[in-house]
């Protein structure tokens, strides 16, 4: 069984497989912007991820249709970053893609492929996604996250 962290605590490894379980030395923290509204544009979402979770690909729910991203580390050093990045599609989620230091978006569909990759709501709460159903033509789907947290002192 896979237990991660959410919003306000990393996304933490597999219990049982060996990995660290506890508050993780590879936190990241998302941010995503909304660079549309406004003067200056509103945050859509920010989350702390371990960058283990986190990797090259993730998945964005409802993003807005222009989104900014940039990814820190725990001392706030930027580690990579997406300007100007836009949906061209309808649908209900998107890919946030890890190359390097740059970030990218790409409009998609969840498949059977995509089970476990962490997915980044609106607001910061971050969990993993354990299943994933669309109807072929589009108009309905239905879907499953898992989320734990902890509150330890």
């Amino acid at each position: 069984m896979s237990l991660r962290l959410g919003h306000l605590f990393p996304l933490a490894g597999r219990v049982g497989e060996g990995v660290n379980t506890s508050m993780a030395e590879n936190l990241e923290t998302w941010d995503l912007w909304y660079p549309g509204p406004g003067a200056t544009g509103m945050p859509f979402a920010r989350s702390r991820i371990n960058a283990r979770d986190a990797a090259e690909r993730l998945l964005v729910h409802a993003a807005p249709q222009k989104l900014q991203v940039a990814v820190r580390d725990a001392a706030g050093k930027l580690l990579a970053s997406g300007d100007r990045l836009e949906r061209h599609q309808p649908g209900p989620m998107s890919y946030l893609l890890r190359r390097g230091a740059t970030i990218t978006l790409e409009d998609g569909w969840p498949t059977d492929r995509d089970i476990g990759l962490v997915v980044i709501l609106p607001g910061g709460e971050a969990g993993i996604l354990k299943s994933w159903w669309n109807a072929d033509d589009r108009k309905e789907w239905r879907w499953q996250l898992e989320f734990y947290n902890q509150n330890r002192s």
